[in-house]
């Protein structure tokens, strides 16, 4: 699939935007266009595809695309945007237009969008097609908890303690926190809650083992949305400091970014891999990450999956400081 290209003058005069279908592609990448020209594209709000600015340097950016690209962003990236969002056209559209609806919503109105979303592409052909080709691995058996609270006067700190696993984000795990912050929520005098991880990295993600592995996918949208991590560190926010380290993959970048500070080690990597699955972030990822670098850097990083440096991660804002972290 090739990407469709129009010019600022085309994009400026257009008014339709379902009819963008005719084009027979999905992505429309529009080039030359500005912030000056965000009133003359409210039609890309409602594009059954993913729209992509090109800004020449030096001029803000529109509002009004997917995603933006700047200056030499475009040389970086365009090439290989439009052909992971033509691996998984599906899946790239739906996350553009979750992204499109998160400004206006709060934090648990968001979280349900994003699992409605998650669950149907979870029942979708392209996962399935993904699953079907993943390499058979037998789910391991873990002793000890998944996730280790300690409590020392007025901070409670939680470690993601199966660092065997990678802290793969497993229900075990989603059970072991969720029910640590919800005392933390009820319990006025937790003042501070840490949270870290265990080993070499912070968390690799989802666990893999578990993926495909629900046979209701509306039971797993209200157990995702019930049960929901990232909403109780979301409440917690302003007493919620992450310690990142290592890589930080899909629901690692997803559950850190509701805290309010995160801390990040200068050798910490962060990457969103969801799409080429077929899927979308779900641990809460278009509602965290969205609110912490807007929605044209969040569907830039969920589209292209690659990993970001944790300098690249200070700058966008999806981390506060770069500190060494140490490996408990």
């Amino acid at each position: 699939m090739s990407a469709v290209r129009w010019q600022r003058d085309q994009a400026v005069a257009f008014v339709d935007p379902l009819a963008v279908d005719a084009l027979g592609g999905h992505v429309l990448v529009l080039e030359g266009i500005t912030a000056d020209d965000d009133h003359d594209l409210d039609w890309c709000a409602q594009a059954p595809c993913v729209v992509v600015g090109c800004t020449p340097s030096g001029e803000p950016p529109s509002d009004a695309v997917d995603v933006a690209l700047v200056g030499d962003q475009i040389d970086r990236d365009l090439d290989a945007l439009v052909a992971r969002i033509g691996e998984q056209p599906r899946a790239a559209c739906v996350l553009v237009d979750v992204l499109r609806a998160m400004p206006a919503l709060d934090v648990p109105a968001g979280l349900v969008l994003e699992s409605l979303a998650y669950s149907m592409l979870l029942a979708g052909p392209d996962f399935a097609t993904w699953l079907a080709a993943r390499p058979e691995g037998a789910k391991r058996r873990f002793e000890g908890p998944a996730v280790r609270a300690e409590r020392e006067g007025a901070e409670l700190r939680l470690t993601l303690a199966r660092p065997e696993n990678r802290n793969a984000f497993s229900a075990a795990m989603r059970d072991a926190l969720y029910e640590a912050l919800t005392l933390a929520v009820v319990d006025d005098s937790v003042e501070q809650v840490v949270l870290a991880g265990e080993g070499p990295v912070f968390s690799s993600g989802g666990d893999l083992t578990e993926f495909g592995t629900a046979e209701d996918v509306v039971r797993a949208h209200a157990v995702r949305t019930r049960r929901s991590v990232g909403r109780l560190v979301a409440a917690l926010s302003s007493k919620v400091t992450a310690h990142v380290h290592g890589a930080c993959v899909g629901a690692g970048v997803e559950l850190s970014a509701f805290a309010g500070r995160v801390v990040a080690d200068p050798g910490a990597t962060f990457r969103l891999p969801e799409v080429a699955m077929g899927l979308i972030p779900g641990a809460g990822g278009t509602v965290s990450v969205t609110r912490r670098i807007g929605r044209q850097q969040a569907a830039r990083l969920a589209l292209l999956g690659e990993p970001i440096d944790a300098e690249e991660a200070l700058a966008l804002g999806l981390v506060d400081e770069l500190a060494p972290v140490p490996n408990p």
